[in-house]
């Protein structure tokens, strides 16, 4: 027994969630090494700090994946998750540009605090996102599913990023007092709070999970079939397809927490397009926040034709040819150093990060029985944490004594990852979950 059809309305309210939680993830992927900077962190020490979100996702996403595998509640399994962590996510939103009010005498350790309950959140949210779209849509909307809720993503991601410009364009002043976060940051998180809230109840009130009686039959499973096993027996099964996967996502992601070194590779080279002066630290800042406002542009135009391309080519060279963009992009970043210029490198990261967010999920989705989808799901996030922790607990050291604290290197590095990710896809053999 074949999933109904869903419209276009309905695949895009699964994932509408996910676009506030993004807005709020970007915001922290944008502003956070500033923020710990203004709060006395030495940028040899920032990886540390981002090593928050890779654990988090480790701990959290596989937890929850597995648990909502499991009963059903008068809200689905996916949909208390969802709302649960997004009132967290909200909560740590407000409470991040105020850390310096809520322990003075210790304000980058509660600055650190707060970043690791906001990931915790975080992971909450999102984690189901990718489970609901594979358990409500029919193999053959899979990667439509997945492709709307990379163009949801990328759309977030530019918001999120440009809010700062927008309250700043809206009067909000971006001095800070020393040791004090900005108030354009500051409200600039407040708004993605209350849109992240907004969206996912969206979410949470338009979609109707599967029952329990229904979910088993469209999937060609018995209610005993349907119940959750051991964690320990799910990590001894693993699908092969994923443990492939894995070796590009080491690469792909090992190049993605590189990009926390944006900031601090471009400040004092980076220059103005119309006088040539270099910019300031205040509006380098500003300018990284339209870099990361503009990749997801290409990002989300990119999704809308992934589909179309990969079922003309197939997901592996499509994959390929994404990865390498961004590898191209990423040395672009080494070379130019005009503030429009940089622009320009942020197409191939887009097509890059597009890539990233849809194929590896739409093989994967295929391939993983549909009664394990979240806790494998969540598995499959180690993936991604993996590399994050490597680069974080070693990115200090490597950008301290390899490159002399000279981080533009560290793009460098980003690239030749990059580029061994688009390698590695060809080492993946795509499969249906039998």
């Amino acid at each position: 027994m074949t999933k109904p059809k869903l419209s276009f309305w309905q695949i895009w309210n699964l994932s509408f969630g996910f676009l506030g939680v993004q807005i709020g993830y970007s915001l922290q992927n944008s502003n956070t090494s500033s923020i710990f900077e203004s709060l006395g962190a030495d940028v040899s020490h920032l990886s540390y700090f981002w090593l928050a979100a890779p654990l988090a996702g480790m701990i959290v996403q596989p937890i929850v994946g597995l648990f909502s595998d499991g009963p059903w509640t008068r809200w689905g399994r996916r949909i208390p998750y969802i709302l649960g962590g997004s009132l967290i996510s909200a909560l740590a939103l407000v409470l991040m540009p105020n850390c310096p009010k809520l322990l003075a005498f210790a304000p980058l350790a509660m600055g650190a605090f707060i970043l690791l309950f906001m990931d915790l959140s975080f992971n909450v949210t999102m984690q189901p996102f990718r489970a609901l779209v594979a358990d409500m849509l029919d193999d053959s909307q899979k990667t439509q599913g997945y492709v709307v809720q990379t163009f949801l993503i990328n759309l977030g991601a530019v918001v999120g990023a440009i809010l700062p410009l927008v309250m700043t364009c809206l009067g909000v002043s971006d001095e800070a007092a020393p040791g004090h976060v900005s108030p354009h940051i500051a409200y600039s998180y407040y708004a993605g709070g209350a849109i992240l809230l907004l969206t996912v109840l969206v979410t949470s009130f338009k979609t109707r999970e599967y029952p329990p009686g229904e979910f088993p039959r469209y999937n060609n499973l018995s209610e005993e079939d349907a119940k959750p096993v051991s964690f320990v027996g799910l990590m001894r099964n693993v699908p092969g397809v994923m443990v492939r996967l894995g070796v590009t996502q080491f690469f792909s992601w090992a190049a993605l927490f590189l990009w926390t070194y944006l900031k601090p590779a471009i400040t004092g080279v980076v220059t103005d397009h119309a006088t040539g002066e270099v910019l300031s630290a205040g509006a380098t800042q500003t300018w990284v926040g339209v870099l990361n406002g503009t990749y997801p542009i290409p990002a989300c135009i990119a999704a809308l034709f992934l589909g179309r391309v990969a079922a003309r080519y197939g997901n592996k060279p499509v994959y390929a040819a994404c990865l390498l963009a961004g590898a191209l992009g990423l040395a672009g970043l080494c070379l130019l150093h005009d503030q429009y210029a940089l622009m320009l490198p942020m197409v191939g990261i887009g097509i890059a990060w597009a890539g990233i967010l849809a194929m590896p999920y739409a093989i994967l989705s295929r391939a993983v029985e549909p009664r394990r989808m979240g806790v494998y799901m969540g598995i499959f996030n180690f993936t991604i944490t993996v590399p994050q922790i490597v680069i974080g607990l070693t990115g200090g050291a490597i950008v301290k004594y390899c490159f002399a604290s000279d981080a533009a290197d560290m793009l460098a590095l980003a690239g030749v990852f990059m580029l061994l990710a688009a390698v590695s896809v060809f080492l993946v053999k795509e499969h249906k979950a039998q």
